[in-house]
């Protein structure tokens, strides 16, 4: 089973960046789609994006509220995967955790690491 740590969090103004990173252990971490995730106080842990290789094409999905300002990506070679964070606006504000999917667009297995605070100030 894949097992991950978060980091690359801070505290950034609206409309900057940050990229956060996602680093695997496990053999088989290439065969896994990935996802992030995030969680704002008083809210329920929400999907932000997912990523799968297949066939050699790389899939990748996203939330509406993110689309356009955040890209996942993935280096199989290093066992990574990343969040490039655009554009960002307080209701970003949240803690962020990467975790192996059971399959590309579905649930997470669940095994969260520490996740990695983001504050986005006005």
């Amino acid at each position: 089973q894949v097992q991950v740590a978060e980091s690359g969090g801070g505290l950034v103004q609206a409309g900057g960046s940050l990229r956060l990173s996602c680093a695997a252990s496990g053999r088989s971490f290439s065969s896994y789609a990935m996802g992030w995730f995030r969680r704002s106080p008083g809210k329920e842990r929400e999907f932000v994006a997912g990523i799968a290789v297949s066939s050699g094409f790389t899939l990748s999905n996203y939330a509406d509220s993110v689309k356009g300002r955040f890209t996942i990506s993935r280096d199989n070679a290093k066992n990574t995967v990343y969040l490039q964070m655009n554009s960002l606006k307080p209701e970003d504000t949240a803690v962020y955790y990467c975790t192996a999917l059971r399959y590309y667009g579905g649930p997470p297995i669940n095994n969260w690491g520490q996740g990695t605070q983001v504050t986005v100030s006005s």
